[in-house]
């Protein structure tokens, strides 16, 4: 391999002389939206083939009983996939984005350019009930993690790559470019300059442009807007937004628990037994749940709701409207369910798709109990694709990524006020409640998360252990007075941690405190370090986040802060070296 070593650091010196970083950027950017855009194109073929092969070509209505044992044997088929082939958790790809963005310096391994779509594909070819749209973000953001490795660009361009990987990926599976970039944006929280809103742009229309010439241009769910936007209808719009706000409260939490819950059986095999058993009853009792759900969405737009209880217990209530909606209710609050299942025993999906599926069904709940009423009479279709956009904007803390999907994948733009005001209602009814997205919120809680706030974004990226000063000369709790001026006069500091005989951190003495005596020899021999040990205004864990330092540092007004280990003295953090670090991230990382 010496010959690729030579070439490769050849070209690496030849494109720094040759092409400027700003104009290479560009190029990047391109050959990542043209990577995931083949990735997308992958992806959706993968599943679309599985999932036909496991129905119509071996002719197995949703009734059947296989429906209750597919979604077993493909959580069974992804669990070891991942434990003995890939071993590594790539669950909850855009978490696992957000945290290599925060916590990994924007590196992605490279087994994730195509582990997770191959996992993907077994779990939801087999009817697992989440969705493609996370493995793609993961394997877009991957492709451009890694192509910025391999051309040795620095954490700012790799992060941007990330972004461009995921713009690319949601343009490419969802065919919806402008969706792309808002999406990495709004959740993967990008600043929005020039310098990176031209590459995400590049990125998503290149990964557009790849998929309309493989697949065609063809549109997620087929719907026509035939009449426009009726004003009296926006209160209406307002309480399906409030409904969709509670709902997506409802889907973040009831799918953090269920996870936990399925995830605390430590045996794996029970886990997918049980997560397996339990969906596949689900779907079974529930044929809509199988798989990403667009089928039932498609349904619903086009005015055959009957249809989703084809195939099962209640096709013979069809025609009784109550039935339908009580069935249609179940479904809304079951969905949730299965995709906590799915992902918590093993299976490998996003929850992109079943906060659509939720809020679609959501919608044409709400539009059907407003027209029974006889209050009012309001267009189902325009309720359900507003409804999506309600859910997904609360779950996802996004509410233009929201808009603009909906109405990129189904051609309805003329109904942007409509999405907008569903959109921005359920995001502020939500906000109240769950100030994190699905993706933010296990970060935020172990203090992880970057945002869009700057300070607390460059907080995050600095890291504690980069900050310990350990030139503070710790002395033990039975030295005298003598001993301890021996250290004063080979210490540059004013402050000496106080430690045991297993090096644990007892106090602190301050020169301050001894200055008057420290030069009254006949002191020296009588006088101990624990006489003048005072206790220092905070301790600092090794483990505590940078956010956590600094306002135990606005809490206590101190300078200096010693930091421990398991209570044992590590060093001391001080407020000028963070503040010297913190102004070196923060021109590093945020200059244009």
């Amino acid at each position: 391999m010496a010959w690729w070593s030579k070439w490769y650091s050849r070209f690496l010196f030849w494109r720094i002389r040759s092409i400027k970083e700003k104009n290479f950027v560009l190029i990047l950017s391109l050959l990542v939206g043209i990577v995931s855009g083949l990735a997308a194109v992958a992806l959706k073929n993968m599943v679309h083939y599985t999932h036909l092969f496991f129905t119509e070509r071996l002719q197995v209505d949703s009734g059947s009983l296989l429906f209750f044992v597919y979604p077993f044997i493909g959580i069974l088929l992804t669990s070891l996939f991942v434990r003995y082939f890939v071993r590594e958790d790539i669950s909850h790809g855009v978490t696992k984005v957000l945290y290599a963005i925060s916590r990994r310096n924007s590196m992605i391994k490279p087994h994730n350019n195509y582990s997770s779509m191959i996992a993907s594909t077994i779990t939801i070819g087999f009817g697992g009930s989440v969705g493609t749209e996370a493995t793609i973000v993961l394997t877009g953001a991957s492709i451009g993690s890694n192509l910025a490795r391999f051309f040795h660009m620095n954490y700012k361009v790799m992060t941007l790559m990330i972004g461009c990987g995921a713009a690319g990926a949601i343009a490419g599976i969802f065919k919806a470019p402008i969706a792309g970039i808002v999406f990495t944006l709004e959740v993967l929280m990008l600043d929005l300059t020039m310098a990176s809103l031209i590459p995400l742009m590049i990125s998503a229309i290149s990964a557009y442009v790849i998929v309309y010439f493989l697949m065609g241009n063809g549109i997620v769910l087929d719907f026509i807007v035939q009449d426009q936007f009726a004003l009296s209808n926006v209160p209406y719009y307002i309480i399906l937004g409030i409904c969709c706000g509670l709902l997506s409260v409802y889907f973040i939490r009831m799918n953090i628990r269920i996870e936990r819950f399925v995830a605390g059986i430590r045996h794996s095999f029970r886990r997918v037994l049980a997560g397996g058993a339990l969906l596949g009853l689900l779907i079974f009792l529930f044929p809509p749940l199988y798989g990403e759900g667009y089928v039932s969405l498609q349904a619903l737009l086009t005015g055959n709701a009957d249809s989703i209880l084809n195939n099962t217990y209640f096709f013979g209530l069809r025609d009784h409207i109550f039935m339908v909606l009580l069935y249609v209710t179940g479904l809304v609050f079951v969905k949730v369910i299965a995709t906590a299942l799915t992902n918590g025993s093993g299976g490998v999906g996003g929850v992109f798709a079943p906060s659509l599926f939720t809020g679609g069904v959501g919608g044409f709940l709400v539009a059907t109990l407003i027209n029974l009423t006889g209050i009012a009479t309001v267009p189902v279709s325009y309720f359900v694709l507003a409804g999506m956009a309600g859910v997904m904007s609360g779950v996802m803390k996004a509410p233009l990524t929201a808009m603009f999907l909906i109405a990129e994948i189904t051609g309805g733009y003329s109904l942007l006020v409509p999405l907008m005001l569903t959109s921005v209602v359920s995001h502020l009814t939500t906000g109240g409640m769950e100030p994190h997205s699905i993706y933010a919120r296990r970060l935020a809680m172990k203090g992880d998360l970057i945002t869009h706030n700057k300070d607390k974004a460059v907080l995050t990226l600095m890291k504690l252990d980069k900050v310990i000063e350990t030139d503070f000369k710790p002395i033990p709790v039975e030295a005298t007075l003598g001993d301890l001026v021996k250290q004063v006069s080979r210490s540059p500091r004013n402050i000496f941690p106080v430690v045991g005989s297993r090096n644990e951190l007892l106090g602190i003495v301050l020169l301050d405190d001894i200055r008057k005596i420290m030069f009254n020899q006949d002191l020296y021999a009588t006088t101990y370090v624990q006489d003048y040990m005072t206790v220092p205004p905070a301790v600092v864990e090794i483990g505590d986040t940078m956010d956590a330092v600094m306002k135990k540092f606005e809490e206590t007004g101190a300078w200096n802060l010693p930091v421990i280990e398991r209570g044992v003295y590590a060093g001391f953090v001080s407020k000028a070296k963070i503040f010297n670090t913190y102004r070196r991230v923060l021109q590093h990382f945020f200059d244009e």
